[in-house]
């Protein structure tokens, strides 16, 4: 099991960054937010969750231990693998989820893409006694702001890989977010201004 990765940031794609570990470059898949906070050429400490399959090994990063705990909850729920678990973590903050789950909130939860009002539901009775109070921890204090204009990149692509098509993205990215945007912020209301259309 690898708990964490640290090392350079070889390079950021809209889906993973690589990090540069004793000579060898580690692909993490991650989320648009967490993503947001990597520059490539600095040095990074991600927490890591490996998923094993049968045919493929991949390692998921997260910004911290919390969003990484809620991202191994929940797939302990029926019908939650990590693509459906690495959504749940772009769309909603770990303090975000414990409150849907705690409040019976199935609109919440089916804002993330991939899930249904039934899956939604079953997610709520497997994990209630489970999911613990909010923290009351903010994850995007950390972030720096992306360079200008890549934050629009960023969101598009964390959309698209969330099973968005393009033409979808592009009219849900909003227009203008301002000098130092919160991507992950971004990335939210984009899902919601989705799941209303």
């Amino acid at each position: 099991m690898i708990a964490f990765v640290s090392g350079k940031v070889a390079e950021v794609s809209l889906s993973s960054a690589v990090l540069e570990v004793g000579g060898v470059g580690l692909e993490l898949m991650c989320t648009p937010g967490t993503l947001a906070t990597l520059r490539q050429g600095q040095s990074a400490t991600l927490p890591t969750s490996m998923v094993v399959r049968e045919d493929s090994l991949t390692l998921f990063g997260f910004v911290d231990d919390d969003e990484k705990a809620m991202f191994e909850l929940v797939q302990t729920a029926s019908g939650v693998g990590p693509k459906v678990a690495q959504a749940i973590t772009a769309v909603l903050s770990p303090d975000d989820l414990r409150r849907a789950i705690a409040g019976d909130d199935v609109k919440t939860l089916t804002r993330v893409p991939g899930i249904g009002q039934k899956g939604a539901q079953r997610i709520i009775l497997e994990l209630k006694d489970r999911i613990g109070a909010p923290t009351g921890a903010r994850t995007s204090a950390a972030a720096m702001p992306p360079p200008e204009q890549a934050w629009r990149e960023q969101v598009h692509g964390g959309l698209v890989g969330l099973g968005w098509s393009a033409k979808e993205a592009d009219k849900a990215v909003a227009p203008d977010a301002g000098p130092a945007p919160d991507v992950g912020a971004l990335l939210r209301a984009a899902l919601r201004t989705l799941s209303k259309a």
